[in-house]
């Protein structure tokens, strides 16, 4: 009986030291499950079917309201089904940061329009980026293809590749990022369905993830339904109510006819910017601890200028600027309105005929308005999209 009872202990003994030895072998849990969820036929991301508005310029108008020529896709990484899969898997993959807890997708969030709503995002290790997340809605329409607030990335491709080695947001160096891709046992059919090749490299990987962000258009709005059937941005819309038109008029109109210009800055039906060249729109009389693009291209006339983004989906990605420090849209419109600051680089869109900066003086109700108008830019559809979603389980 003894004897059995000692072979009995020994046999559970061996049994627990196998699990514990089993368990000390696998790799830590990175807060991510392995499972990945992709349908057996790509999401279609290549071909992007555009409202014709989107398209065509309205005849007369001084700035252009078509997206033709804008579009930053460089020639030798047009987007295909399987080349934004893989963009996508990368895209929300958390063992691309140091410690396993950060994607890409974890700074800019599908349902915040892809940005973030904290006013400075959370690294790797706990610390804050020293900007505000930018959305990435339409940004394959930024004509200038520079990326950052300070467009310190000439292209895309060499932007996704640059948060992966910052020291607060991922932590990795680029060699650690294609050696854990190489790693993942997910990772070699998704690069040889996409490039023909299951060969891993850091090119491979930027051109992918640019292939995702660049499908990320947004065209699916109230506004976009009410202008499918009227002949200008500046014609009353028929699904508008009468506060969302009046919006829309002061949003197109000139300065001198009643307006806020805000067309100027948020060009084309993409609502971003088809002018060269970052913009400062006179959040301070001065630039002290951020000087924008002025640090990177090492030229004063540069200084406290940033990049300006598009307002598609603008009510989801609060709070708002490079430094998040309007946590509203009405806050955003009362800056325009009464707020802008005499810098030395003020954009001269921003300066009256006296050299002052515009002071718009609006309503409550004309400013209301315009809030409303900004809301109709919301596509509910983009932060719904499973194809730009998280494929992992």
């Amino acid at each position: 009986m003894n004897n059995k009872r000692t072979i009995t202990y020994s046999v559970f003994l061996l049994i627990v030291l196998g699990i514990l030895s089993c368990k000390k072998d696998e790799a830590p849990d990175l807060g991510q499950e392995n499972i990945l969820n992709l349908p057996n036929t790509p999401f279609d991301y290549s071909s992007l079917t555009l409202p014709s508005h989107f398209t065509t310029n309205v005849p007369g108008q001084p700035l252009p309201t078509s997206i033709q020529g804008t579009d930053n896709t460089p020639s030798d990484n047009n987007i295909t089904d399987d080349g934004a899969t893989l963009g996508r898997v990368l895209f929300y993959d958390k063992k691309l940061s140091a410690n396993g807890t950060i994607a890409c997708a974890s700074c800019h969030k599908q349902d915040k329009g892809f940005s973030d709503d904290a006013i400075l995002s959370i690294g790797f290790n706990g610390g804050l980026t020293g900007r505000h997340s930018m959305t990435l809605i339409n940004a394959r329409f930024y004509q200038r293809g520079r990326f950052f607030w300070d467009e310190r990335a000439s292209t895309l491709e060499e932007q996704v590749l640059m948060p992966f080695q910052d020291p607060v947001e991922m932590g990795m160096t680029l060699e650690q990022v294609v050696s854990t891709v190489q790693a993942q046992s997910y990772y070699p059919e998704l690069f040889e369905k996409a490039f023909g090749s299951a060969e891993i490299n850091s090119d491979k990987i930027a051109r992918a993830l640019a292939q995702f962000v660049r499908s990320i258009v947004s065209y699916s709005s109230k506004y976009d339904e009410g202008r499918s059937s009227a002949p200008s941005p500046g014609a009353n819309f028929s699904n508008f109510t009468a506060e969302e038109n009046l919006g829309k008029n002061i949003f197109f109109q000139t300065i001198p006819n009643g307006g806020g210009a805000c067309f100027g800055c948020h060009t084309t039906e993409a609502f971003i910017s088809a002018n060269p060249g970052p913009q400062n729109n006179g959040l301070d009389l001065s630039s002290t601890d951020d000087l924008g693009a002025g640090a990177v291209f090492n030229n004063p006339i540069f200084t406290g200028r940033f990049k300006t983004t598009s307002l598609r989906n603008i009510e989801l990605t609060a709070p708002y600027m490079h430094d998040g420090r309007f946590s509203t849209l009405e806050e955003v419109v009362e800056h325009y309105n009464s707020g802008i600051q005499n810098h030395p680089t003020l954009s001269p869109a921003l300066i009256d005929g006296d050299g002052n900066p515009i002071r718009l003086n609006f309503t409550d109700e004309e400013k209301n308005a315009l809030v409303a108008f900004l809301k109709t830019l919301t596509d509910n559809s983009l932060e719904t999209e499973e194809k730009w979603s998280s494929p992992f389980e």
